[in-house]
């Protein structure tokens, strides 16, 4: 199998900041699932906490990289998810001075980092679920729970058609 077939998917947040744990909380769904029915040969699931060498290293020789993070906008509505597939040469802005994040440098900081040394994810989807709350404590928010039960299920689609598709490919060649 090339590295381009294998997928990464990566729970960026903090599992000691309420519904910022959603990224991790996947992760683990997703662990917990693979153990009854394996997702395709050389998919890493990882949590990270958003520091840019350990995503950069994360998703390096994969043909997929999902990211999954909890974002808290101003009017959120608890457990929404926003799906984001950037195209070639659409970064993603980083964030204003002053934003409210409980991991300092972000996920746009590390994609455009690994973008200027070459060393970006191939194809990026990134999912974020809106929070209700980022206060010190374990534990997600009943919207969030819901949502990541959910998340878990479409990143699993999407990381079996990854393999689908690499597969029908690394057969015409």
């Amino acid at each position: 199998m090339t590295s381009f077939a294998r997928a990464a998917v990566i729970g960026v947040g903090n599992d000691f900041r309420r519904d910022d744990g959603a990224g991790w909380a996947v992760v683990g769904l997703l662990r917990d699932r693979a153990a009854l029915r394996p997702l395709p040969a050389g998919t890493v699931l990882a949590e990270c906490g958003g520091d840019p060498g350990r995503l950069i290293a994360l998703w390096e020789g994969t043909g997929l990289t999902v990211v999954v993070d909890a974002c808290f906008p101003p009017s959120a509505h608890p457990g929404r998810i926003h799906r984001w597939c950037p195209g070639p040469g659409e970064g993603m802005r980083a964030a204003r001075p002053g934003r409210h994040s409980t991991h300092g440098f972000g996920l746009a900081e590390a994609l455009c980092l690994g973008d200027s040394l070459g060393r970006g994810p191939d194809r990026l989807v990134v999912y974020a679920v809106e929070g209700e709350d980022h206060s010190p404590g374990r534990g997600l928010t009943p919207a969030v729970t819901c949502a990541v039960r959910r998340l878990a299920r479409r990143i699993e689609a999407d990381v079996e058609r990854h393999a689908e598709t690499s597969a029908r490919g690394s057969r015409t060649e």
